[in-house]
């Protein structure tokens, strides 16, 4: 009989559902460590626009993956990957559950399915990409991907920079698409191949949380928001503004609330403008995560209002086999 697999749990959902609060009533009963699923919150100094837990929450609780990251720098799926697979064997390792919570789905596929062995990022290529976008708008790089690689234009919306981006640099740098690398990586894990890094040495519970009605969600996105902004946002974006290596086109920058901020103090937009464009470039956001989940295999869903989300949690890892 082979030896059973050490367990994790997975804790999804969209922006502002609540996972936050979910994850640590868990770990305040179960012998969790938190590991944060979010590629936003990697970043130093971004604290209020991505609704980092504060310091007393991180003293409690400490929160791996987070502020391992100076916002002049990049972070990729692959990273995630080695760097949530090193924090999951130290966390087992000493008898305990990784306990991974944040709505970043790509980086949650990244570490259940292994990546394919994409070209690595060629600066000079991106950099002639962005140049390009802030010439011609994205509108034109999603329709050169259109051309090359239908499949990934139809997955990658034209104000998703970054995935666009690294799409269309694959296929500049290797001449195959995205597509071709992971119809490849499929056929290998069919055939019994491992994808690069190896395959997932953990069995798993996934837990998604979000409210029943998808209206409550875009009222609780937009009173975070306006919270944020009460909180010091647009402080928050100057200090970063102030910084010389710092610019629109860098990952960070581009992350939900800050770049509305940004094109703000830029004079591109209103006050006004830039409220709107945050709440609603946060409801897209939510859109795409749900996007993501509905395609999700063995998720127990929690409604964010309920006042029975721990039980019925306990419940289901119990069910399956998680708390033994």
């Amino acid at each position: 009989m082979s030896e059973r697999l050490p367990p994790a749990i997975f804790l999804m959902g969209p922006t502002a559902a609540g996972k936050t609060d979910l994850a640590l009533e868990l770990a305040r009963v179960l012998p969790c460590e938190l590991i944060s699923v979010d590629s936003a919150l990697i970043y130093r100094g971004m604290d209020i626009g991505t609704a980092k837990p504060d310091k007393s929450v991180l003293a409690e609780f400490p929160h791996r993956l987070v502020d391992i990251r100076d916002p002049a720098e990049s972070y990729s799926a692959a990273e995630f990957r080695a760097d949530a697979l090193a924090a999951m064997a130290d966390i087992s390792g000493r008898g305990r559950i990784p306990l991974l919570v944040g709505g970043t789905m790509l980086y949650y596929k990244a570490l259940l399915e292994g990546l394919a062995d994409m070209p690595a990022a060629d600066p000079q290529v991106r950099a002639e990409l962005e140049a390009r976008a802030q010439v011609e708008g994205w509108q034109a790089l999603h329709d050169e991907l259109r051309a090359v690689d239908p499949e990934s234009a139809a997955r990658i919306h034209p104000n998703d920079p970054q995935r666009l981006i690294r799409a269309l640099e694959v296929y500049r740098v290797s001449g195959q698409s995205m597509t071709v690398h992971r119809q490849r990586q499929a056929a290998e894990n069919t055939a019994g191949g491992a994808s690069v890094g190896g395959q997932f040495p953990y069995t798993v519970a996934q837990l998604a949380i979000a409210p029943a009605q998808r209206q409550l969600l875009h009222e609780r996105i937009a009173r975070r928001f306006r919270l944020m902004l009460e909180q010091g946002l647009i402080d928050e974006v100057e200090g970063l503004r102030q910084r010389s290596d710092l610019h629109a086109g860098l990952p960070s920058i581009r992350a939900v609330g800050y770049r509305q901020v940004w094109d703000y103090l830029e004079g591109n937009l209103s006050k006004v403008q830039m409220e709107e464009g945050g709440i609603i470039a946060t409801r897209q956001l939510a859109k795409r995560q749900f996007t993501w989940l509905r395609g999700w295999d063995d998720v127990q869903w929690l409604d964010s209002l309920a006042c029975d989300n721990l039980p019925r949690a306990l419940k289901y890892l119990a069910a399956v086999s998680i708390l033994t």
